[in-house]
């Protein structure tokens, strides 16, 4: 590659941000660059809806940047590079985001580090990258520069791919016997963390049938196939998927079936009174077509269906892997980054790209690089409010997690495995949003330990609680880090604007004026954070001025909370109460921010402009949403 285009550096200054999309040619001199551009601000949810290829999206990327870049800004200002800082790719999932760098125009990203899976995406896509930042001096001095070379120091996985013409291509010659594990299968064992067993458990080892899985050990960086149990898609995804799928494969059948499903989540709640006129003239009908596409897609494969009036029921898919999908010591994997959520019931579980989805419905197996695994002991009592929420946010956002020093090298990756005493004082419907927000702190999952809180769930929910299938870490273990905290060390927690791991303790938060409050998401929308906001409206009145969403994240989640008055509770302080979705998380149903609104939400990403337009995001607990509605500002709920 020759640079005969233009370099853009993804500036925290605005100014300087602005100028090269005026034509000013900038040299690289140590400004600060911005750190976690995220998926949302390459490619937003709106421009998701319009379809997954490049002539469609590439005129979208990056626009509302820094609140400067503007449709078609990138493509027309003849960028062929793009230079961001650390932990480029953070947030969702969507490998229409490598796409829209494609269709803008871009050739080559250089950052300083970043996210597992836009990295992923970017190799299975083939799209170069390195963090060598040296490499733009190379190219502004005119030298031709080999960037597929890029791909020679990946890992031997991602070397193969690359060199086999992506996952894909890759996947025929596997299902053609036509590649072997480029991994060791015959290694010693030794002892093993949860991660490292469910792994080395699934990993294929190159025989065929039920023979074909397991190896004695793995250890961190390690590259293997493993086996994939539960696979999912929803409509943002499953259109994009297929057309991979068929691309490839043609109409042959995917690979156990009965554990794939399709979810209709992310759009269902569009169409709702209480959204913007100008957002449902910009996303209902577009996302009426993903989703047709998404229904004729499992009525061609067999693939069972969530959502409303479908034959399985409805709500945000995570929140329905952990209620009847997920189960301990499997590998679960969905097209959406908060796939670690199912982490909860002592499984590997995390979020893919659509590319190595589609190769996952037709091959069965899913490439994993074994994370380095930190263990979290979590000892104590909450004490009142305290909540996962606020362990969650006060743990990512320490300088270890967000400035990733668990990192040695490009493609390193990270999981965090909770245990602790601690843990039996909450139940999986709390524990849930540890692992559900590890992906916010730039880590792969979360798993957590077997403990009286998912046998009881396990117990419930499927009659047993699953000894059987638990896995349990080796004694003599080996961990990057073990980190305990002792829960009176904790402090109720905030992230402010921009990111998850901006992290602040509420009583350093300030006087924080707040007129929108969402309890919602797959993160906070569970009958246990309903229970604990409603606890804290009780005997109150909302403020004058302040709105309040609640969102179910399940039709079980609505039935128990309707059933208990919880709901009743809610419409009668004057709140919307939707049916079950995603919703506002993402900018797609009531709670969306309006002009001049600062929002308190307990969901778990606070991106710019992520819930669908601007204005400043707190991230927060249910219980300190509610306090903060009944104010009108942040709120510790303990004051009232």
């Amino acid at each position: 590659m020759k640079l005969n285009g233009r370099i853009l550096y993804l500036s925290d200054d605005a100014g300087l941000l602005r100028a090269q999309l005026d034509g000013q040619d900038l040299t690289y001199a140590g400004q600060p660059l911005h750190y976690g551009v995220n998926t949302d601000l390459m490619i937003s949810g709106a421009a998701c809806t319009l379809g997954y290829t490049g002539e469609v999206l590439g005129p979208w990327f990056l626009e509302n940047f820094k609140e400067t870049i503007r449709k078609d800004d990138v493509r027309n200002g003849g960028f062929q590079v793009i230079v961001g800082g650390d932990a480029y790719g953070s947030g969702s999932s969507r490998e229409v985001a490598v796409v829209a760098h494609k269709g803008a125009g871009v050739e080559l990203v250089v950052a300083r580090s970043f996210q597992r899976i836009f990295q992923e995406n970017m190799v299975y896509g083939g799209m170069p990258f390195t963090t060598d930042l040296a490499v733009v001096d190379r190219l502004r001095s005119g030298e031709d520069v080999d960037v597929r070379g890029f791909f020679d120091a990946l890992p031997p996985f991602f070397k193969q791919v690359a060199e086999e013409g992506g996952l894909l291509s890759y996947g025929l010659k596997l299902l053609e016997g036509q590649v072997t594990p480029c991994y060791d299968t015959k290694v010693a064992a030794r002892p093993l963390n949860v991660v490292e067993k469910i792994i080395a458990q699934k990993t294929w080892n190159g025989a065929s049938g039920s023979a074909g899985l397991g190896i004695a050990a793995v250890a961190p960086g390690d590259q293997v196939l493993c086996s994939a149990g539960f696979r999912g898609v929803h409509e943002y995804t499953a259109g994009m998927v297929v057309a991979l799928y068929k691309e490839a494969f043609g109409n042959a059948p995917m690979t156990n079936p009965e554990l794939i499903a399709a979810f209709e989540d992310h759009f269902v709640l569009i169409d709702e009174a209480t959204v913007p006129k100008n957002v449902k003239q910009a996303r209902l009908e577009p996302a009426r077509q993903l989703t047709r596409e998404m229904v004729e897609a499992c009525g061609e494969f067999g693939i069972r269906l969530h959502g409303p009036g479908r034959a399985f029921k409805p709500g945000v898919c995570h929140r329905i892997v952990v209620e009847d999908y997920a189960c301990p010591g499997t590998i679960v994997v969905l097209t959406d980054s908060h796939t670690p959520t199912a982490g909860v019931l002592n499984c590997f579980s995390f979020g893919v790209g659509s590319t190595a989805m589609a190769f996952a419905f037709r091959t069965g197996l899913i490439p994993v690089t074994v994370p380095k695994v930190v263990r979290i002991l979590v000892n104590g009592a909450p004490k009142g409010v305290l909540s996962p929420k606020d362990l969650i946010l006060h743990l990512i956002g320490d300088p270890y997690f967000r400035e990733e020093q668990w990192r040695t090298s490009p493609t390193d990756t990270c999981v965090i495995q909770i245990g602790g005493p601690a843990l039996d004082h909450w139940n999986v419907d709390e524990l849930s949003v540890l692992t559900n927000m590890t992906v916010e702190g730039g880590l792969m999952t979360g798993v957590v330990e077997p403990c009286q809180p998912i046998r009881d769930f396990l117990k419930t929910r499927r009659g047993s609680d699953m000894e059987a299938e638990m896995v349990y870490p080796d004694p003599d273990a080996v961990y990057e880090r073990v980190i305990e905290i002792d829960l009176d060390s904790v402090p109720l927690t905030v992230a402010t604007p921009g990111d998850s791991r901006n992290r602040v303790t509420l009583a350093d938060v300030g006087d924080v004026p707040i007129h929108n409050v969402v309890i919602a998401s797959c993160t906070g929308g569970s009958l246990s954070d309903l229970r604990a906001a409603a606890q804290v409206l009780r005997g109150h009145s909302v403020a004058a001025g302040v709105r309040i969403t609640v969102t179910p994240s399940s039709a079980d989640v609505a039935s128990d909370a309707e059933r208990e008055g919880l709901l009743a509770e809610f419409r009668a302080l004057g709140a919307v109460v939707s049916p079950p979705g995603c919703g506002s998380c993402i900018g797609n149903g009531p709670g969306i921010p309006l002009p001049g609104e600062v929002t308190a939400s307990t969901t778990n990403r606070n991106f710019d402009r992520r819930m669908g337009s601007a204005g400043p995001v707190y991230l927060v607990s249910p219980a300190v949403a509610a306090a903060s509605a009944i104010t009108g500002k942040l709120t510790d709920p303990r004051k009232l």
